[in-house]
């Protein structure tokens, strides 16, 4: 159901700014336009007025565009007051707005819902507009805009028509075999096309580890002994004493976390305790967190100080692992030569040495590990186990000779509905607080 209140908010930046952009939409959004631009403005064009409360009193002056429903961004009639972005002027235009009977402050997301509502976007739509606004990066910015115009939706909604149509037939064939338009055993081409979906939604939801580096991040997490020099090389990537560096052991307790952005791609970067046997009690939980940590990454960055490489115990194996000599510096010519051997690379935070190697390797994993940010992905793990549940219900249909055709065709519907719920195509209602509570206020 859609409010008859009509509702506002501050729809820009943080204030102070040079323009503050305010929104109102729905029934009285005329009415309020009229009454404090002096008159109706043209629609869809800005137009500079003197603003005004009712009572008269001049509230600031700036533009007013008027976009009149249905073609609107809520389906409604939306209007847009652009003034001057100070605290005190937003304030004031927001409070005489929200003063006129039947509007009020708009909640999270509110624009959005009703947007949806009025079936301007579907639910994978609208969370592709979440992530555009919360994007980043260039990669982010990229997958949003194609998951916003609407190729993931058409993906799920071109699988969800080829059940609704194999099951059609099964059920012509179970109510009208007898009858000459209806071909006489259409199983085959069916139950063919039903596995064929489930490989193309097993390869799909394959990739959702790919969409989720590209929307939270590729983990790369630092390993090694202490003073090994982990947190030299966390400050050195992130430009910034963003860890305390000194040459006692266990300096690092805790987790430490910067982000990059390299090539496009965000990189979540994460220095640690350093690993050893028998530390202390504090430090003992820094290390265990560290454990953790390098048990979740994308890639591991095993630090070892090629003057003196000391153990640091098991190394978790998760993921793929990357061995760095540190300290080069410290070794002559031919030292460093054969250290060059013993490990994946070898740097230098004192004169730079292979740290832009290591940026460009690390960078070149994280493009390997998202993919083509071109490719059709699950975005939301709701999508992921959505397509799961409906994978289930086929791999039920095609297994179920002895059940009888009116059951199997019961198990398309379930899944056709699993991936109408994905878009929002049927009953979602349960879901739309969470999706809508993400946005920002004025979105």
């Amino acid at each position: 159901m859609i409010s008859g209140d009509s509702i506002v908010a501050l729809s820009s930046g943080r204030l102070p700014a040079g323009v503050a952009v305010l929104r109102i939409s729905g029934p009285q959004t005329r009415f309020v336009v009229e009454t404090i631009a002096g008159g109706m403005v043209r629609e869809r064009a800005a137009v500079l007025r003197k603003l005004r409360a009712p009572d008269g009193t001049m509230l600031d002056s700036g533009l007013v565009i008027f976009f009149p429903g249905p073609a609107s961004f809520t389906g409604e009639d939306v209007a847009e007051f652009h003034v001057h972005g100070g605290r005190a002027v937003v304030a004031r235009m927001l409070e005489v707005i929200a003063g006129f009977d039947g509007v009020r402050h708009a909640e999270s997301g509110e624009f959005t819902r009703r947007a949806f509502l009025h079936c301007k976007f579907d639910l994978v739509e609208t969370e592709a507009l979440a992530d555009l606004i919360n994007a980043e990066t260039e990669a982010q910015r990229r997958f949003a805009i194609r998951n916003a115009e609407g190729v993931q939706s058409d993906l799920y909604m071109s699988w969800r028509r080829r059940l609704i149509h194999a099951r059609a037939m099964i059920e012509a064939e179970i109510d009208f075999a007898d009858e000459d338009d209806v071909p006489g055993s259409v199983s085959d081409t069916v139950w063919s096309d039903v596995r064929a979906m489930i490989g193309e939604i097993d390869r799909h939801i394959a990739g959702f580890h790919a969409a989720e580096i590209i929307r939270d991040g590729f983990e790369v997490v630092i390993l090694g002994a202490p003073n090994a020099g982990k947190s030299s090389l966390f400050n050195a990537l992130a430009r910034r004493d963003a860890a305390i560096v000194t040459d006692e052991p266990g300096t690092t307790r805790d987790l430490l976390e910067v982000t990059l952005d390299l090539g496009g791609l965000r990189v979540r970067l994460t220095d640690t305790a350093g690993l050893r046997e028998a530390p202390g009690k504090v430090e003992a939980i820094g290390i265990e967190k560290a454990r953790a940590k390098a048990n979740r990454a994308d890639l591991l960055l095993l630090l070892e100080d090629v003057l003196s490489p000391r153990e640091t115990g098991p190394v978790p194996a998760a993921g793929p692992l990357l061995r760095v000599g540190t300290k080069l510096d410290m070794l002559d010519e031919q030292a460093a030569r054969d250290a060059s051997s013993r490990y994946d690379l070898v740097i230098s935070v004192l004169d730079g040495t292979g740290v832009e190697a290591l940026l460009a390797e690390i960078g070149r994993r994280a493009a390997d590990a998202a993919g083509d940010v071109g490719d059709v992905l699950p975005s939301r793990l709701r999508h992921v186990e959505l397509l799961a549940e409906a994978n289930r219900h086929l791999l039920r249909a095609i297994d179920g000779h002895a059940v009888g055709q009116e059951l199997r065709a019961e198990e398309l519907r379930q899944a056709a509905d699993r991936l109408g719920r994905i878009v929002g195509a049927i009953d979602v209602e349960d879901m739309l607080d969470v999706i809508f509570g993400q946005f920002c206020i004025g979105k």
